[in-house]
């Protein structure tokens, strides 16, 4: 059976991997363009690109997924399969290609977490599961008859980037149940129930601010873990912004906060801990920080190297401050 595979980021790798492994036949990889990265924006591939290349498999990077050169280079591969793994949304005359359809591997239970960051927003909205599934492409995104499905539990600290790790093997596992069962003639699929499906659209820099007026202590942790470690979760403090990564509910809390507002810093007299009240005045703990152009530190580096004291407040911009603050800034 041969297999175009179509991946980008590292979370595709065991995927591809796992195919490999198991003697399948990839005529071709199609991943995203080389994109400029670091502090002199030299063009960078893409991790499957680097993957592919070093493992001998032909590489492709289209810019325009309909475009007619491309659709032809597919076709000329004669693909019985297509295999997508967080890749770009394919077009009609692209997925309709392999005689055996085009099936995606999905980091969420769906339908839930339709979208493009289906693990980042179980986690902000404190799921205690999710899973991967894999369908058969269609028109409409995410929506596909559903071939498989396995859950996972997530833990109450782990963080995006953990899950990441996490769901990308179990990814790979059932997509190599579901090509062995595709293979064999076998698959049985069924429907989503589009009355049950949640949304996670793509996360931009705008959504990745704190509002500790807004959010309880366990939203804000969920929204910490969720976007950790990229982008990253974010407040300002004397008017610099400071990236929080990882956070906790502390089972104790020994101040008074009945004069407390939401965004106020309480520190412990050793200087070893970093709280923050929420909008339910109640704490998170912060455990590791960043402030703008230094280094990611934990609570206690970061306090015995600033000056900061308990009263003092990180700051919510409104909607137009942040719009003016991130215009010019990299994030």
């Amino acid at each position: 059976m041969k297999i175009v595979f179509m991946g980008t980021p590292e979370f595709a790798i065991p995927s591809l991997e796992i195919l490999l492994k198991n003697n399948y036949k990839i005529p071709l990889v199609v991943t995203a363009p080389d994109e400029p990265k670091g502090r002199g924006y030299k063009l960078t591939p893409p991790p499957v690109k680097i993957f592919a290349i070093e493992n001998g498999l032909r590489v492709i990077q289209p810019e325009n997924l309909k475009d007619e050169r491309f659709i032809e280079e597919i076709k000329n591969v004669s693909p019985d399969l297509i295999v997508v793994v967080a890749f770009r949304i394919l077009p009609r005359e692209v997925f309709t290609i392999p005689p055996l359809g085009t099936v995606n591997v999905h980091a969420s239970l769906l339908p839930r977490y339709r979208g493009a960051a289906p693990i980042n927003w179980a986690i902000i909205n404190g799921e205690t599961e999710t899973g991967v599934t894999t369908f058969f492409i269609n028109e409409k995104v995410d929506t596909g008859d559903v071939i498989l499905q396995k859950k996972i539990p997530i833990d109450p600290d782990e963080t995006a980037g953990d899950l990441y790790d996490k769901l990308a093997k179990l990814g790979a596992e059932v997509l190599l149940e579901t090509v062995k069962l595709i293979e064999k003639g076998s698959v049985q699929t069924f429907p989503q129930d589009n009355s049950l499906a949640t949304p996670a659209p793509k996360i931009t820099k705008e959504m990745c601010q704190i509002n500790w007026f807004k959010k309880s202590a366990l939203q804000v942790h969920n929204f910490v873990r969720g976007l950790s470690p990229n982008p990253g979760a974010f407040t300002f403090l004397n008017e610099k912004l400071v990236k929080i990564y990882r956070t906790k509910i502390p089972e104790s809390f020994e101040f008074e906060t009945i004069e407390a507002e939401p965004g106020q810093i309480f520190t412990t007299k050793k200087r070893d801990k970093l709280y923050v009240i929420c909008s339910d005045l109640n704490p998170v703990q912060v455990i590791e920080i960043q402030v703008e152009g230094r280094k990611k530190l934990n609570a206690e580096e970061f306090l015995k190297g600033s000056k900061v004291e308990t009263g003092e407040k990180f700051k919510v911009l409104s909607e137009d401050e942040l719009k003016a603050y991130l215009k010019n800034k990299r994030f």
